[in-house]
């Protein structure tokens, strides 16, 4: 009797413990297996906030709900700390807004200097594909991608 209690708290352990491992389909995909071949998935990143990624966060911003989420952005302008480096960044990110008006516009200061990013990348592939628009135009110099957390709206 003994013997059998054991067995069923032993096998009661264990089906709870790999009850408890959580895999979705995308990280089990993505997974380094020995003698098969590499999987790189592209999805939309409302697809990987759905599955409760650790890398996406949806958060409600007023009547809004948007994704936080590790992509990528073109750094446009890149300047010091002066009010003329900050006249040029607004500027430069209106130029950008005026040619480019779907790509959102980021002029902070980041210490110690102005920046003017734009763009929700979520793959560098797109924007590559949008740093190349922007140098054919010939007004954007200094332009580069950098890897940023990035708003999606969800609406």
């Amino acid at each position: 009797m003994v013997r059998k209690a054991f067995i069923l708290g032993l096998s009661l352990c264990c089906s709870c413990l790999y009850a408890q491992e959580k895999k979705d389909i995308i990280t089990s995909l993505k997974a380094d297996k020995p003698g098969q071949g590499k999987v790189r998935i592209f999805q939309d990143p409302k697809i990987e906030a759905l599955l409760k990624s650790v890398t996406a966060e949806v958060v409600s911003t007023g009547d809004k709900n948007i994704i936080k989420a590790t992509g990528y952005r073109i750094q446009v302008f890149a300047g010091n700390n002066t009010r003329e480096a900050r006249n040029r960044a607004i500027s430069i990110g209106e130029q950008v807004a005026k040619l480019f008006p779907e790509l959102a516009v980021y002029t902070p200061f980041v210490s110690p200097r102005w920046i003017c990013r734009v763009g929700d990348f979520r793959s560098i592939e797109e924007a590559d594909a949008m740093l190349r628009k922007l140098r054919a135009t010939n007004k954007f110099k200094e332009v580069s991608i950098v890897r940023e957390q990035i708003v999606i709206p969800l609406d």
